[in-house]
């Protein structure tokens, strides 16, 4: 046809094209998620304890604390940032309420005694009981010692559920955070911003 140029293999130029178009998708995506990085970081300047000042370069987070963050789950946890990193990719996985429930847990166990009775029933309704909205998965048992517990509370009657939680984090949540793009591209960040 007058006008028309073909390739000599219009299977080539197709593979060209998709190959292409594939590369440019991959940096375009690339680029996208480094700015949700920047801004996730920059959001949480808002959230660092008090008393907890920001390191001095520009990033929130150094590289060294991000990479602590695969030595262990406590690490990980010890850390506000890490708390809503892994907070986050958590909820990615529909299993939001574990973390919930174990920073619940922690608050309660500074709480003052005359707020024990409170904010026990206030965590047993929301993540213990059979019926709850973020319901975490202890077994028949703990929930019931559970249940015995808050009725004379102590800063230690979640204990037992707790640490099975941790445990379910630790053994199968945290390992696959420690492999996930959402880790991995955040330390792969930060790599690069320390060597501008």
């Amino acid at each position: 046809m007058p006008g028309m140029f073909f390739s000599a293999n219009p299977k080539e130029l197709k593979e060209t094209d998709h190959s292409l178009l594939d590369d440019k998708t991959h940096k375009k995506r690339s680029k996208t998620f480094r700015m949700d990085v920047k801004a996730y970081l920059r959001s949480m300047i808002p959230h660092l304890e008090p008393g907890i000042k920001p390191s001095k370069s520009k990033d929130i987070l150094s590289i060294n604390e991000v990479m602590q963050w695969s030595q262990s789950l406590e690490k990980l946890l010890a850390n506000q940032i890490g708390q809503d990193v892994f907070g986050n990719f958590l909820k990615s996985e529909f299993s939001e309420e574990n973390i919930e429930f174990w920073l619940a847990c922690e608050d309660y166990k500074k709480t003052e005694s005359d707020l024990l009775h409170c904010k026990a029933e206030k965590i047993y309704k929301a993540f213990v009981h059979s019926d709850a909205a973020k319901q975490i998965n202890i077994d028949f048992h703990t929930r019931e010692s559970t249940a015995r517990k808050i009725k004379a509370p102590t800063p230690t009657c979640f204990d037992e559920a707790q640490k099975l939680i941790y445990t379910l984090m630790e053994k199968d949540s945290y390992p696959r955070f420690l492999k996930s793009n959402m880790y991995l591209n955040l330390l792969n960040e930060l790599q690069a911003n320390s060597l501008k």
